[in-house]
């Protein structure tokens, strides 16, 4: 902790930047021990990481940029700039000749004494159990997914931002509760957490919140990834569908926000065997991955044993007069699959793809189905249009000749209500398919 970044003296007077006045400040509080040292002391700093034992500790180490620098010491209008070549000289004698020993002195390397580990191939113990046509929200079968997966392996654990009865990490905890993290909410210092346990491939971590929760969180994971870091994030109550709760825990944005992140696996499961199969693929995939879950309950589509690939989609529905391929994921495939039933009534046969995975695409397949019909795409997503799998698509399919993509999805800030009311409402629901792909029919 130091003391620039509390209040006016960010940048400039330090003088005002922290007060310090330990019996007030926030560390006293609770069970926190409270280490306050001059930050520019070695021999300090050493003492108080001896003193970080046994109960949560706080170094406040009170610090000033450009300490022993002269004319730069806690001065304004120096951050971010090289020093011109004569203070530059001038500055390194100075720290030479605060050098009080010429001796080279080599720290000894750490001795490594944990035990090996093994986090290669974690598969679950058993085949999913699912019947065709059974109905179960994907956020449930994520909880049981992952404490299923606990059985595998015991490097694998959980974190939750006090969600853990709505995202069913609860499942986890109550099957293995020493390997379970309450992290509360503070979506930021979760996801902090994740990261350090990975450190050194000790652990399997698996955070879960709800998806728009994230948001609050997006610097430590645009970190993590700059770190390289192995975690894997679940975000439970993503859409409209969610219904009732409104606008502020629906996650219209988060496709976006992970797409755009470097070498993030973004899962979107449909059913409860595609998100079982998420969790699986998760543990083993290096990186960032997040798995997209959803609040209503849906029908299983796929046997227990379908196979599920990173950057694979599904045909779920075909035919050799398909007119359309509608693509969907989570709740707009089965809005999709419904539409399909009405369009068959009026002898319209459309091609279904399930994308399972956002990112990355199956773009052979999605061109080779957009080929087998006329090249018409028309995608549908219960997410923001900006960023998501709209976007996706269109870039995977651009410059393709006589490739076309139609794109539904959320188009303004929705509000409170019935889920299926929600889908109505923002043109996303089976209705609106239908309407979209006559549409794109009658152009012909």
């Amino acid at each position: 902790i130091t003391a620039l970044g509390w209040g006016v003296g960010t940048c400039s007077d330090t003088s005002q930047a922290c007060p310090w006045k330990p019996p007030h400040s926030a560390p006293y509080v609770s069970s926190w021990h409270a280490v306050i040292v001059d930050g520019h002391s070695v021999e300090e700093l050493c003492k108080a990481f001896g003193q970080a034992k046994h109960q949560p500790t706080a170094i406040i180490a009170k610090t000033f940029k450009g300490r022993g620098i002269t004319g730069v010491e806690d001065k304004e209008s120096w951050h971010g700039k090289p020093l011109p070549k004569n203070m530059a000289e001038q500055t390194i004698q100075e720290i030479y000749s605060l050098i009080q020993s010429k001796k080279k002195i080599l720290a000894t390397p750490p001795q490594e004494d944990a035990p090996s580990v093994d986090i290669a191939n974690i598969r679950m113990p058993t085949p999913p159990s699912y019947k065709v046509g059974d109905k179960i929200a994907t956020r449930k079968a994520y909880g049981q997914a992952l404490a299923k997966l606990g059985h595998a392996s015991d490097r694998v654990i959980a974190l939750d931002g006090d969600t853990k009865n709505s995202t069913f990490s609860e499942l986890f905890k109550k099957e293995h509760p020493d390997r379970f993290i309450e992290c509360y909410i503070a979506e930021q210092n979760m996801v902090s957490i994740a990261v350090g346990c990975a450190t050194r491939n000790r652990t399997v971590p698996f955070c879960s919140t709800f998806a728009a929760f994230y948001t609050r969180a997006f610097d430590q994971i645009r970190m993590a990834a700059i770190s390289e870091s192995n975690i894997n994030l679940c975000g439970s109550h993503c859409g409209v569908s969610i219904g009732e709760d409104g606008p502020s825990q629906m996650a219209l944005e988060d496709l976006a926000m992970f797409r755009s992140v470097p070498m993030c696996t973004v899962f979107y499961p449909s059913d409860g065997i595609a998100t079982e199969k998420a969790v699986e693929l998760a543990a083993n995939t290096k990186g960032i991955c997040f798995i997209r879950t959803s609040r209503p309950e849906n029908a299983i589509i796929y046997n227990n044993n379908e196979d599920f690939q990173v950057g694979q989609a599904k045909v779920v529905l075909k035919s050799k007069d398909d007119q359309v391929t509608v693509i969907g994921a989570g709740v707009t495939l089965h809005e999709a699959l419904a539409a399909a039933e009405l369009l068959k009534k009026e002898k319209i046969s459309i091609r279904v793809l399930d994308l399972f995975t956002i990112k990355p695409l199956d773009r052979k397949l999605i061109l080779d189905s957009a080929r087998a019909t006329k090249g018409r795409i028309l995608t549908v997503e219960d997410h923001y249009k900006e960023g998501g799998i709209g976007e996706a698509v269109s870039a995977a399919v651009v410059g393709e000749p006589g490739v076309t993509v139609t794109r539904l999805a959320v188009n303004n800030v929705p509000r409170s209500g019935k889920p299926a009311e929600l889908l109505k409402m923002f043109g996303i629901d089976k209705d609106a398919i239908v309407q979209a792909v006559k549409g794109l029919v009658s152009k012909a």
